[in-house]
Parts: C-alpha cells; sequence; structure tokens
C-alpha cells in the first residue's frame, strides 16, 4: 500500500502533476570534461507524472555505491552525502512551486523507485528475460536483488532525509 501512495494522494486530488523527463538515471545526464552537467538526454520519455519519477530516479542511480547490477549485495548502499547534495539543490531550484506534500514525500520517493525497479527486474526473469538485455541467465535476479538492497538502505536512511529537508526549510 506504501509504494502506491502517488496514485492514491493523485486521486484524491492532493498531488499535481507535471512535467517530467521520467528517466533521469545518471546515464541520461551529458558531463563536460570537467565532471559539470552539460544537458539531460532522452527527452522521449517526458511526459505529466510526479516529481517523485525524476527525483527517485535519478537517486536510484546516484547515491547507490555500486552499480545496479552488481551481485555482491555487500557492496550496496545508499549513498547520503549524494541525496544531500542532490536534494538540497533540487530544493533550491524547486522550492518555490513545489506544494508541501510534495517536498513532504521526497523521502518516499527515494525509496519507490529501487521498489519499481527491483520488481521490474524480478518480474523481466520471471517471463523469461524478454525486456532487459543479459549477459548470464540470473542477471535480472541478481539485479532485482540488488535493487531490493538499495531499498532497505533508503528505508534505513528515511529518517535522516525526513530532517535533512525539514532543516533545508527553515
Amino acid at each position: 500500500q506504501e509504494m502506491t501512495k502517488s496514485e492514491r494522494l493523485y486521486r484524491e486530488g492532493k498531488l499535481p502533476k507535471r512535467i517530467c523527463h521520467c528517466d533521469t538515471k545518471v546515464d541520461n545526464i551529458l558531463f563536460d570534461r570537467d565532471g559539470k552537467v552539460l544537458c539531460v538526454i532522452d527527452l522521449d520519455t517526458v511526459m505529466p507524472s510526479f516529481i517523485f519519477s525524476d527525483f527517485g530516479d535519478f537517486l536510484r542511480t546516484a547515491a547507490n555505491t555500486t552499480r545496479e547490477d552488481d551481485p555482491n549485495l555487500d557492496n550496496v548502499s545508499f549513498r547520503f552525502d549524494i541525496f544531500e547534495a542532490f536534494a538540497g539543490g533540487y530544493l533550491k531550484g524547486a522550492h518555490g512551486f513545489l506544494t508541501e506534500l510534495e517536498i513532504e514525500n521526497l523521502p518516499y520517493a527515494t525509496a519507490l523507485f529501487p521498489y519499481m525497479q527491483g520488481v521490474r527486474f524480478l518480474t523481466d526473469y520471471l517471463n523469461g528475460d524478454t525486456y532487459y538485455k543479459i549477459t548470464h541467465p540470473s542477471h535480472n535476479l541478481e539485479r532485482a536483488a540488488n535493487q531490493i538492497r538499495l531499498l532497505q538502505c533508503v528505508e534505513e536512511a528515511t529518517p535522516r532525509m525526513e530532517a535533512f529537508i525539514r532543516k533545508q526549510l527553515g
């Protein structure tokens, strides 16, 4: 029930849809030679959605301490420093138009996307690996386990995320 919160809030008229990229993983950002962001690519995914998509999917890829298909779950953890840098900048730029409900639920967004991606990898594994490219038979199963472990790490960090967001809002 927790992971369907955004749809429930939308149906209740409490959560707006906005124009979102909807695939804000690190691989869709171009950087210059100095590591500064040049632009976001893969714009075919832009559509009305919840800000949770852009916020959560970026952190899913940027704040994991390892690649999403690392089979060693001991390597998976959540980089809170990345969360702080990203959330701080995000709130600085978007605070003027985000609703209080959207801001309060940024930690939820951070948990939602490892959960969703874990389910997607597991579903593909169970369906015979028809969607994601794999390099070995258990590749999607390993990816799913990695994302569920990341979800656990994000859930452990949720009180810190909530405190950080409150502090940013003053």
